[in-house]
């Protein structure tokens, strides 16, 4: 404990850091508030049946991911998941076309090109997700909550305020990014999913309660599986399988540098969380197209502990892990550049028998990490049905809002580490250092 306090102390000594942490916290409290300013034309006391309604399937997973606005009709309601989705496009945009992989390559000036064009791209996915919404508000069951005098302006205000309210939620982000802590596309993920907590464990602890000390026990078995699943994902995020690289003796000018031994660290997930993200946004469509109704051939798309969903989201995930791990992973640059540094791998010839050697570990690591992948997101579903917790609650066991969170703390945390020894200050932890993870936002 004194160790963790001086550790605190020490934060709060640099000057750079505690600003940067000040910044972010107020830029999130803004981001809180406006989650809770309800639309114009709707009245918030009669919000109880959309409330329900969004608690379930990919709509309660759309709602985790806003913090309680999308079923609260906020300003906020869409968050920042159209600029999620429109980055992704442009991602593999500069992936797919050499134009586009040539104006990235630009340096600076590609860079905000593509941002620019991102932007561009968020306006037109949010006005088609707004109007998808105002569908879903007018819907049988919710259109009581709709003020009947503001029906005539209620379709164009919702659109413009619900697409100024994600550009404006983007723009927390990029100053976020800028001039606060972390990256603030993944950081606003993480509170809006984060806020869910205490509530959804309350409501856990309300349903279990009523089942006196055999709910309780059955309660602290499930905290219990939670930190399991937590340390699991860690292990998950941060598993790598080193391939050992020799370089050789180099003379430069009149001395001779000796040969140097080091670890080639391949990721057993290097496609991070962009797979789950593929898959449910592949998903959710259905939901959208079906006016964010489940009825129908939609119902199985909107319920987690459905077979037939978990079946086809399990595929989808390994399908994608593949895919996206093949985008992103160049086994033959990498042969290139340890050719080019004098750098070569024991037992296997420089050039294409090194690409080769590495893109077969690398193929052999993927499965087993994409069906763990796989596996991770349909865990909420298979601890519902197996407890028969809270859908809130079991939301927290796995898919993309558990792997978000730790990717997201450990990547803070690794920054604030990285601040602390900067300035010859101890890290977080006594023994080892935290190793951190590429991004959300970099990732898309």
């Amino acid at each position: 404990m004194k160790k963790f306090i001086q550790t605190l102390k020490n934060i709060w000594s640099i000057d750079e850091l505690r600003n940067k942490i000040v910044f972010t916290l107020i830029l999130v409290f803004i981001y809180r508030i406006g989650s809770f300013i309800v639309l114009p034309g709707i009245d918030p006391n009669k919000l109880a049946n959309l409330t329900q309604s969004s608690q379930s399937g990919m709509l309660g997973l759309l709602d985790s991911f806003v913090g309680g606005a999308f079923s609260k009709a906020s300003i906020f309601a869409l968050g920042i998941m159209p600029y999620i989705s429109a980055s992704i496009f442009m991602q593999l945009m500069t992936i797919l076309v050499p134009q586009m992989a040539k104006i990235q390559k630009e340096g600076e000036s590609g860079r905000k090109k593509i941002n620019q064009w991102t932007r561009y791209l968020t306006v037109i996915v949010t006005a088609f997700q707004a109007a998808a919404y105002i569908g879903y508000l007018k819907s049988p069951g919710n259109v009581e909550a709709l003020i009947p005098a503001f029906s005539g302006y209620f379709w164009m205000s919702t659109v413009v305020i619900l697409t100024v309210g994600t550009l404006f939620v983007m723009w927390l982000g990029e100053k976020i990014t800028d001039k606060g802590l972390g990256n603030g596309t993944s950081i606003i993920i993480m509170v809006g999913i984060l806020a869910r907590l205490p509530q959804s464990f309350m409501q856990e602890w309300a349903a279990r309660s009523t089942g006196g000390a055999r709910g309780i026990l059955i309660m602290l078995v499930e905290v219990s599986f939670l930190i399991a699943v937590i340390m699991g994902v860690i292990l998950l995020v941060q598993g790598t399988r080193k391939v050992p690289v020799n370089y050789a003796k180099q003379i430069v000018g009149n001395r001779q540098l000796s040969g140097a031994r080091n670890f080639l660290p391949l990721k057993v997930n290097a496609s991070g969380v962009m797979p789950i993200i593929f898959a449910q946004a592949i998903l959710f469509l259905p939901t959208v197209f079906s006016g964010f109704q489940s009825e129908g051939w939609a119902r199985h798309f909107t319920d987690h502990t459905d077979g037939i969903y978990m079946l086809v989201y399990s595929v989808c995930v390994i399908a994608f892990t593949f895919l996206y791990t093949a985008l992103i992973f160049n086994p033959k640059q990498m042969a290139d550049e340890l050719k080019r540094n004098n750098g070569f791998i024991p037992g296997v010839k420089p050039g294409q028998p090194t690409a080769d050697y590495i893109g077969t570990i690398m193929d052999r690591i993927t499965l087993p990490g994409a069906v763990l992948l796989a596996f991770v997101g349909i865990l909420p579903g298979i601890f519902q049905i197996a407890f028969g917790m809270q859908q809130g609650f079991s939301a927290f066991f796995g898919g993309t809002s558990l792997l978000i969170m730790v990717a997201v703390i450990l990547d803070t945390l690794q920054q604030i580490e990285t601040q602390l020894l900067m300035r010859q200050y101890d890290g977080l932890m006594s023994s080892g250092r935290i190793q951190g993870r590429q991004t959300i936002s970099s990732g898309i």
